[in-house]
């Protein structure tokens, strides 16, 4: 039978001792029932509020359903869920029988559905009733595809049978015994997010979830019992997943799920309701949050701490969140296929404009294009070294081998780190820019353009002039009641060079109603190179 992990929090980083047997949703949920937590608050969501013992239960009878319609050990099921209690139910379900959940972005196309569909192998596809009408042309279409199961009332005809998801839920026994599964096996897959291009199914072992709560969450965040935490960034997405749910239940907490979009009428109505104690949110949402109407005075909410992933945090907005809000954002950068944060600020000693210092338990280096170790102040790729990296992406060897390189992580960023250990994003390896010769950061004259009044967001790429040479080009959304000119475009061209180095300017810029971007908030430069081009 599966056994709990262990830590030894004194020492640092903190020591996680994993059995022979161990499954990662026996961890999470046992860990809560052992403590005398189940009837405590696990989840609230739009329709209702859930314990943990509640939670539990409604795990077991999915992995009995689960494994009841013939899903097997170490086969797929593509989870395709708006954020509600059904999403931990079947994920944490899913890996109790050693069945392999794949958790797919639902903001996607049907062309992205077939692809995961067909590449992960997925047995069963679990499915919210708002986001079947993508997911129903593919059906009969899929040699693989045995079950379709739905969150929600189910409408309409289809070319394969659809079950209900309660109806299963509630026919299964509360009582399951956790498969035997071992902290190396794979666990869970996540596509990634594809901010460079097509997804990758990046694998994960059942060891790394409550490895970034405890090298995290706990230490870094200081994630209590009595927090209520609410996530922006969906359960999809690798920041999104340890945001809300595996570090809440690690220690117990409260997870407050929202499965509309993060767009500011619905985050502030959530933070002024609920009243959580922690949020989780994005760079793009943050700037929005502060340009919206609805932005909270000080003292009005009951946040002790906000956190920042998936983008660089421009220290612009960092400083004006905090200045309005008395409330520090923590930003760090983490990876699909890092699992979650290693490299971020801390409490107390925020320095906006870096992403912090490594996380103890990571390692992290900074090298040239040789893979050879640079000294601080230039500019390298970021390579990280821990426990959370994943396995491979699947079917994908050549790109598995170019990323995972030993003990050692790619991370495709480009970082400096100063003399104390501060490390500073310069953008993606393959979004720098070399102008006149000299390496320029998108994200630096991006931090720019938004220091301007009249700017939403702005993204940067690089555009050849008419000599065939590299420049800089900017995208720029304007805020409500600015007016596009080519005034105010060059308005904003003296604005970037009375604050940087004049050769950083953008030669171009274009004014546009909205930044191309992922689900998680990252800027899709590659859809504004071919836009440029």
């Amino acid at each position: 039978m599966p056994q709990l992990s262990t830590v030894d929090r004194s020492a640092t980083p903190p020591a996680v001792t994993f059995p022979r047997q161990y499954n990662a949703a026996f961890d999470l949920i046992e860990r809560n029932l052992q403590a005398g937590r189940a009837g405590k608050l696990a989840v609230i969501d739009d329709a209702g509020s859930y314990s943990y013992g509640e939670l539990a239960q409604r795990v077991n009878r999915f992995a009995n359903a689960i494994t009841g319609l013939g899903v097997q050990p170490e086969q797929r099921v593509l989870l395709c869920l708006l954020d509600s209690i059904d999403w931990p139910v079947a994920f944490l379900g899913c890996i109790k029988a050693g069945v392999v959940p794949v958790a797919a972005n639902t903001l996607l196309t049907t062309d992205d559905y077939d692809y995961m569909l067909r590449d992960s192998r997925a047995r069963a596809l679990i499915v919210s009733e708002a986001l079947w009408p993508k997911l129903a042309p593919l059906m009969g279409q899929l040699p693989h595809l045995q079950h379709v199961v739905v969150s929600g009332e189910i409408v309409g005809a289809s070319t394969l049978e659809r079950l209900s998801f309660s109806a299963l839920c509630a026919a299964a026994s509360d009582q399951f015994a956790a498969a035997e599964t071992s902290p190396d096996e794979p666990c869970f897959w996540l596509y990634s997010s594809g901010s460079t291009g097509a997804p990758k199914g990046t694998v994960h072992i059942h060891s790394s979830l409550i490895n970034t709560a405890e090298l995290f969450a706990l230490p870094v965040l200081g994630l209590r019992e009595d927090d209520l935490v609410f996530s922006a960034a969906k359960l999809f997405f690798a920041y999104g997943l340890g945001n809300g749910l595996t570090f809440p239940m690690a220690v117990g907490a409260t997870a407050l799920l929202m499965a509309e979009r993060a767009i500011p009428e619905a985050v502030f109505k959530r933070l002024r309701q609920q009243q959580p104690t922690i949020f989780y949110g994005v760079p793009t949402l943050f700037a929005a949050l502060l340009a919206s109407p609805l932005l909270p005075a000080k003292g009005e909410l009951r946040l002790r701490l906000c956190t920042s992933a998936g983008e660089a945090l421009p220290a612009d907005i960092g400083k004006r969140w905090t200045e309005h809000l008395g409330v520090e954002i923590l930003d760090g950068i983490g990876s699909t296929e890092m699992l979650h944060v290693f490299l971020s600020n801390r409490a107390g000693s925020v320095r906006y404009g870096s992403t912090g210092q490594p996380i103890p338990g990571y390692d992290l280096r900074i090298v040239d294009e040789q893979g050879h170790p640079l000294p601080a102040g230039e500019v390298g790729e970021l390579q990280i070294r821990g426990a959370t990296a994943a396995m491979a992406y699947w079917n994908n060897r050549a790109k598995s081998r170019d990323t995972f390189q030993g003990p050692w992580t790619r991370s495709g960023d480009k970082y400096s780190v100063d003399a104390d250990g501060y490390y500073t994003y310069a953008g993606r390896s393959d979004d720098m820019l070399k102008v006149g010769g000299i390496y320029v950061s998108p994200i630096e004259v991006e931090a720019s353009l938004i220091t301007h009044p009249a700017v939403l967001e702005a993204a940067v790429i690089g555009r050849q002039d008419e000599a065939m040479l590299v420049k800089p080009q900017a995208f720029v959304v304007l805020k409500v009641g600015f007016a596009a000119t080519d005034a105010l475009a060059s308005e904003l061209q003296q604005h970037v060079k009375s604050k940087l180095a004049p050769y950083k300017y953008p030669r171009w810029i274009e004014f546009i109603d909205e930044l191309p971007k992922t689900a998680t908030g990252k800027i899709q430069r590659f859809k504004l190179r071919a836009r440029a081009a």
